[in-house]
């Protein structure tokens, strides 16, 4: 085997990360993974990921994991409304049958944080070193000697970067950075929804609501322990979230900038901005270059946000994450290639290839999503589904 008595290093212990240590784990590889969390606590999670057939879920089911998920997906959370900016309902999945797994169009959803601990469960003990801030690297012998923040350094054969969008290892492997996409997206959270946001936990049945204005929307996302994620989605400069002089740890503040800019908008919406947890958080959406590419290294390799970051239009960074990990497990245990760079250089091309695919479709997703006649062109594509 390709990696028979050597040391691999994952950094950045998220879905794609975890499920990589695991899948590896699985083949009988010695790997660890390097978090700069404290512990797998120390980090609120996000909004609930949708997993798909082909990718995520195809990942989980190698991982010997498809149980755990079942008993711990959210049940109608991918249900999904979407509104005009009055909340008037256009459409409407709430009919579906709640579980039908194996089907292509089935997208069931799981807390972030649930997914997280069902992976760091099914790891070996002390795959996982916490409160681990990884600054850089240098070549070592045939490896890499890794430095983190007030930790000794350590050394590997063959190092993967998972360490998201703003990768530190990425330089290490390519110069080709993401461009601006054109959408910001300030991010907010309802702690206790039904009680804090009465009318839109009302609305939202569970579910989701995508609610499209004329290049402006709102989206939203109930999560499992009762708070609710939602999003304003909006076509601005890049520098936007620098220079819009907003205190993002003032409610007041951010809902009377949303009152203006959504002067259209129903006043329903007003109890997300009035009692969201501060501060709101901005995200510049930003994507790889379509057509990257460079060359393989024989100890060094990238995947999810780190090789392909794109927008969430297609709901596909986790799914593409956890199905690069599912593909380099493979290259690199299978023994289809001779060398460990060969294998990389595969995995590396096939990976490039299948996220453009997805990264277009996002891109393409976006500018729908964010033109002026969106409600009518998302209702055209839901309903072709």
């Amino acid at each position: 085997m390709l990696l028979k008595d050597k040391q691999v290093a994952i950094v950045g212990g998220g879905p794609g990360g975890l499920t990589l240590a695991k899948l590896l784990q699985l083949k009988g590889v010695d790997v660890t993974l390097y978090e700069r969390d404290a512990d797998q606590n120390a980090r609120v999670q996000g909004s609930p990921l949708d997993l798909h057939e082909h990718s995520g879920m195809a990942a989980l089911r190698e991982a010997g994991l498809l149980e755990a998920f079942k008993q711990n997906f959210l049940p109608g959370a991918d249900r999904k409304l979407i509104t005009d900016a009055q909340a008037q309902v256009y459409f409407s999945d709430h009919d579906k049958p709640e579980e039908n797994f194996g089907h292509q169009h089935f997208r069931p959803e799981i807390d972030r944080g649930t997914l997280r601990k069902i992976l760091l469960d099914s790891l070996k003990p002390r795959t996982v070193v916490w409160d681990s801030h990884f600054t850089g690297m240098d070549k070592q012998g045939e490896g890499w000697s890794l430095h983190f923040k007030y930790k000794a350094s350590v050394y590997a054969d063959l190092v993967i970067a998972a360490d998201g969008a703003n990768s530190k290892i990425r330089p290490y492997i390519t110069d080709i950075k993401p461009f601006y996409s054109g959408i910001t997206m300030l991010e907010g959270n309802v702690r206790n929804a039904v009680e804090s946001a009465p009318q839109v936990s009302k609305l939202i049945k569970g579910g989701k609501i995508m609610a499209f204005g004329k290049g402006k929307d709102l989206l939203l996302g109930q999560k499992g322990n009762g708070d609710l994620g939602f999003y304003a989605s909006i076509k601005v400069p890049e520098d936007w979230s620098v220079t819009n002089g907003l205190n993002y740890k003032d409610n007041e503040q951010v809902l009377t900038w949303f009152k203006e800019f959504y002067n259209d908008w129903s006043s329903i919406w007003y109890e997300l901005f009035q009692n969201a947890e501060t501060p709101f958080i901005p995200r510049p959406i930003n994507c790889m270059p379509l057509d990257q590419t460079w060359q393989a290294l024989p100890n060094a390799t990238m995947i999810g946000d780190a090789a392909h970051v794109m927008p969430p239009f297609a709901g596909e960074g986790a799914n593409m994450a956890m199905l690069d990990a599912l593909e380099l497990s493979r290259a690199l245990t299978d023994d289809t290639c001779k060398h460990l760079q060969e294998a990389i250089a595969a995995f590396e091309e096939q990976m490039r290839a299948r996220a453009a695919v997805a990264a277009r479709e996002s891109l393409a997703n976006g500018e729908l999503m964010h033109a002026d006649n969106a409600l009518a062109d998302m209702l055209a594509m839901f309903g072709g589904h």
